[in-house]
């Protein structure tokens, strides 16, 4: 029998009752106390055996023995000896015995030292080997609302869902679910990333316009270039809780490219504030919005306006959302497209088993703007797909959208009409992440086919980088 030896190698053990990340009695996971259900483990009743005498220089353990050592050490409060001892046991060959040591060390990360993200770390590698835990992906659903990651925790609690419950868990599971909004006051993430393009403008490859006047030569920086970029992309929030129900909520994002040419230099920053409503199990957000966007270097528009969304659970596997927004553009190049803009999307999302789910988004937007050559109506739809491959998730996605336009502008001599295309497909990959950063590949195609040539484009773009949630 393998046996472990306290700060030195890490060896095997029986360990013969049902281990605590697969009992079905989720309900002690959702509050602070959710350790005390270790106690119930293939150790019961050891958790109170003396701590290993320090003066000692070794002592052999059994894995049983160690888990009661770490779990005294956890109890006492000595984190540091806990951390060590359960990190030796998930160095075990046995997958229960290591499944069990990284749910344990999860749980005193989580609930007895508040380090959510390192937590969540615990959580998903147990998920990566065996997916097909509920009790696991409850505690990791808690881990990031708690890290403010709400749509992922939304998204683990449908997987949930989609494994299968008793009734009585499943309705903790729904009560969960339904405190999620108020869990975390801020909270953000970001992405970093190299981004070839063979269209960094997105522009035509024409070498000339029609026009009523004749066609035109298009100057070299009007056509598509191509480069490698740096992407930024991150957003960060906060919430001022005003009642049980009621919370004011400001969000901050950004999203820029730069290229070597600062001409093409794409940057977008934007804010909101409003109140946000819970309901049983809806939500309602509010919020007054503001965004700047500078091309390169010089400033291209500003957009105020204001956005509401309504979500609404629809079952055990899915939620159904409404979005809508009425804005203003005020753009600083061309007084001409100055517009107001109208937005209604409506999205289905659904979790088809613990390890896949997707959804489809169809959105209807209008613009009026000064010129009514550049008013017109767009309508789109979208669709995504997620799925779990072992330590690495993939996600594509595609899309179509139809733009016509209210009148020809005077230059051109057709009605704008467009139809763009778009797909793609991304995956991180968390058997190379470093604590809660983990590097990411994006393959993007774009399409958009125009009656008029100088909004026909197409491109294709990749992103290498690393993502995070904070």
């Amino acid at each position: 029998m393998r046996r472990y030896v306290f700060g030195a190698a890490a060896v095997l053990c029986l360990v013969s009752a049902r281990p605590v990340w697969a009992q079905d009695g989720l309900a002690s996971g959702l509050n602070e106390g959710g350790n005390e259900r270790l106690n119930n483990g293939p150790d019961a009743g050891m958790n109170g055996a003396p701590a290993a005498d320090e003066a000692a220089p070794k002592r052999e353990l059994n894995a049983a023995e160690m888990f009661a050592f770490a779990d005294a050490a956890r109890d006492r409060g000595d984190y540091d000896t806990a951390r060590a001892a359960y990190r030796a046991l998930t160095l075990d060959p046995a997958i229960d015995l290591r499944t069990e040591a990284r749910f344990r060390l999860g749980m005193m990360l989580a609930d007895k030292q508040g380090k959510y993200r390192e937590a969540a770390v615990e959580f998903r590698k147990i998920l990566d080997e065996r997916p097909e835990t509920p009790g696991v992906r409850l505690q990791l659903a808690r881990m990031q609302a708690q890290l403010g990651n709400l749509s992922a925790a939304r998204r683990e609690l449908r997987a949930v869902r989609a494994s299968g419950l008793p009734p009585e868990v499943d309705q903790i599971v729904r009560f969960y679910a339904n405190a999620l909004e108020s869990l975390k006051r801020v909270g953000g993430s970001f992405e970093v990333a190299l981004a070839p393009s063979n269209n960094i403008n997105r522009a035509t490859r024409a070498d000339t316009l029609g026009t009523i006047i004749g066609d035109f030569t298009l100057d070299d920086d009007a056509k598509a270039k191509s480069g490698t970029g740096l992407s930024l992309k991150g957003q960060a929030y906060g919430r001022v809780p005003l009642s049980h129900r009621l919370d004011l909520l400001a969000r901050v994002s950004g999203d820029t490219d730069l290229y070597r040419h600062r001409d093409f230099n794409d940057i977008a920053l934007s804010a909101q504030m409003g109140p946000q409503w819970r309901s049983g199990r809806d939500r309602l957000s509010l919020a007054g919005l503001a965004a700047w966007r500078w091309y390169g270097g010089d400033p291209y528009s500003f957009t105020y306006g204001v956005t509401g969304n309504w979500l609404h659970p629809t079952g055990k596997r899915s939620q159904v959302r409404l979005d809508g927004s009425v804005v203003r553009i005020d753009n600083r190049r061309n007084d001409l497209e100055d517009a107001t803009r109208y937005m209604l999307a409506g999205t289905v999302e659904r979790a088809f088993s613990a390890r896949a789910g997707g959804g489809i988004q169809l959105s209807a937007q209008r613009s009026v703007a000064r010129d009514p050559g550049y008013s017109g109506t767009r309508g789109g739809m979208d669709a995504f797909l997620f799925r779990e491959f072992g330590k690495t998730t993939v996600v594509l996605n595609v899309g179509y959208s139809r733009l016509t336009a209210d009148q020809r502008l005077f230059l051109y001599p057709r009605l704008r009409k467009d139809n763009r295309y778009s797909a793609s497909i991304a995956a991180t990959f968390r058997s190379l992440r470093i604590g809660s950063i983990a590097p990411l590949a994006r393959l993007k195609y774009e399409y958009n086919r125009s009656s008029v040539e100088i909004y026909d484009f197409n491109r294709v773009a990749a992103e290498l980088g690393i993502t995070a949630a904070f």
